[in-house]
C-alpha cells in the first residue's frame, strides 16, 4: 500500500510450508505497544482492492504457508492463510475436489488469507456459495498480538458472534488470519459453454427459470450482446442440458470463465477508466447505467468503467436495492465503499474496538472512520 516504509519477514519465510505463527504475533503485541500501524499483505495480488493507507510497516505473511489438514472424504481443507491458491488448487484436483467459491487469481496469484480477507468470488457465486459460506473456522491474531482459534478460544468482548464469517470481506481491519478452515466440493466431470444473442434482462429471466426446472446452471453473464452460460455435471447430463437450451457451444468453456474471474477479458482494460461494481437483487434491470456494462452472477454483479459521480452513482445502486464500489483506479484515498447506514456503521465501529482496539491493522482500508 501507498507509503509503507518497509516490509518485514522472518527467517526462512520464503520456505513453502512454514509455521511463523509466534513471529507473527509477537510482531503485532510490538506494534500495538508502539502505536505503529501495520498493513497486512500476502501475495500482493490484491492491493489495488480497497482504500490506500499510509503505514509505518507491512506484516508479510506469505511465508507462513502449507496445508495443515486436508481430509477429502470430509470435505474439509485447513491451510495456513500465505498458502498460495495454486498450491491449494493443486492438491484439490488431485482428490477431484474444487473451492466452490472460486476466489479470483489476479495477475495468476492470491493466497487463501487474501481470498478470504477480501470477501471476493468468482462467477459460480450464486449457485455454489460465497467465500464466506464456504469458512469453516479459523485462526487470527487480533491487534493485541493474542493468537485465537474460533471457535476454541472465545474473545470475550464478541462472544455470540460468528468470528469466522465475519473475517470474510473485512480486508484485515479486525486480525491476521493466520489459518483457515474451508468447506469443499467434488469436481464437476465436464463442462458445458454456451452463447446466446439475447436481451440481458430477458436472459437472465430464462436462466432463472431454467435453473428451477434443474438444468447445472454454474455461470451466467452478459456481455451486452450475448448471454453467456457455463454449465456443470455428468456429460450426460450437460449433453441433454445443452439440446433443451440451445445456442452456440463454446469451445475451452473454461478460459473464458477463468478470464471473467480474473478479470482478464478486454472489457477490463486498465486504460478505460475506474472499474466500478455494482451489487443489485436478481433480475433488475441494469441498463439505466450509462457506458459499457458487463454483468455477471446472473445480473447482480454489474461492472462499469470510466470516471463517475459517485455520489449519483451510489445513489442510483440504492435505489435499486444494491450497492456500489469503485473496485480499481479512482481516487484510493476517498471512500471506495458504499456508505454504511448509521446501524452498520455503529456495530461495524464496535467490532473494531473489540478486536484492535488501538486502531493498528490496516488501519483505514475499509472506511476512513475505521
Amino acid at each position: 500500500m501507498a507509503g509503507n516504509s518497509h516490509t518485514l519477514t522472518f527467517p526462512g519465510s520464503s520456505m513453502s510450508g512454514q509455521d511463523i505463527s509466534r513471529e507473527l504475533a509477537a510482531r503485532v503485541s510490538e506494534a500495538c505497544q508502539s502505536g505503529t500501524a501495520i498493513a497486512i499483505r500476502g501475495s500482493g495480488s490484491k492491493d489495488f482492492y480497497g482504500r490506500s493507507v499510509s503505514v509505518g510497516e507491512t506484516l508479510a505473511i506469505d511465508g507462513h504457508s502449507g496445508i495443515v489438514n486436508y481430509e477429502p472424504t470430509e470435505l474439509v481443507l485447513t491451510a495456513r492463510a500465505g498458502t498460495p491458491l495454486a498450491e491449494l488448487d493443486e492438491a484439490l484436483a488431485g482428490e477431484g475436489q474444487q473451492m466452490p467459491f472460486d476466489p479470483p487469481r489476479f495477475g495468476g496469484g492470491g493466497t487463501l488469507g487474501g481470498a478470504i480477507a477480501t470477501g471476493l468470488s468468482g462467477p459460480g457465486r450464486p449457485w455454489t456459495g460465497s467465500a464466506r459460506d464456504m469458512v469453516l473456522g479459523l485462526r487470527l491474531i487480533n491487534g493485541r498480538g493474542e493468537h485465537m482459534r474460533f471457535g476454541g478460544e472465545v474473545m470475550k468482548n464478541v462472544a455470540g458472534y460468528d468470528v469466522s464469517r465475519l473475517m470474510a470481506g473485512a480486508l484485515g481491519t479486525l486480525g491476521v488470519l493466520t489459518e483457515v478452515s474451508l468447506k469443499v466440493l467434488p469436481r464437476p466431470e465436464a463442462e458445458l459453454g454456451l452463447r446466446l444473442e439475447i436481451p440481458a434482462l430477458d436472459g437472465f429471466s430464462q436462466v432463472d427459470a431454467w435453473f428451477r426446472q434443474g438444468q447445472p446452471i454454474t455461470g451466467a453473464a452478459h456481455d451486452g450482446r450475448h448471454l453467456h452460460l457455463r454449465l456443470s455435471g455428468a456429460r450426460s447430463t450437460l449433453q441433454a442440458a445443452g439440446q433443451t437450451i440451445g445456442g452456440e457451444h463454446v469451445p475451452e468453456v473454461g478460459a473464458w470463465w477463468a478470464a471473467l474471474r480474473d478479470q482478464e477479458l478486454p472489457f477490463f482494460d486498465g486504460t478505460a477508466g475506474p472499474l466500478w461494481r455494482i451489487s443489485v437483487p436478481p433480475l433488475t434491470d441494469g441498463s439505466g447505467f450509462e457506458g459499457p456494462l458487463l454483468q455477471d452472477w446472473n445480473g447482480q454483479q454489474l461492472w462499469l468503467h470510466g470516471a463517475r459521480d459517485a455520489a449519483a452513482l451510489r445513489q442510483r445502486a440504492s435505489s435499486l436495492g444494491g450497492h456500489a464500489v469503485c473496485f480499481r483506479g479512482g481516487d484510493r484515498e476517498g471512500e471506495v465503499f458504499h456508505p454504511l447506514a448509521a446501524p452498520l456503521q455503529a456495530f461495524h465501529h464496535r467490532l473494531k474496538q473489540a478486536f484492535d482496539p488501538g486502531g493498528i491493522l490496516n488501519p483505514g482500508r475499509l472506511f476512513a472512520d475505521l
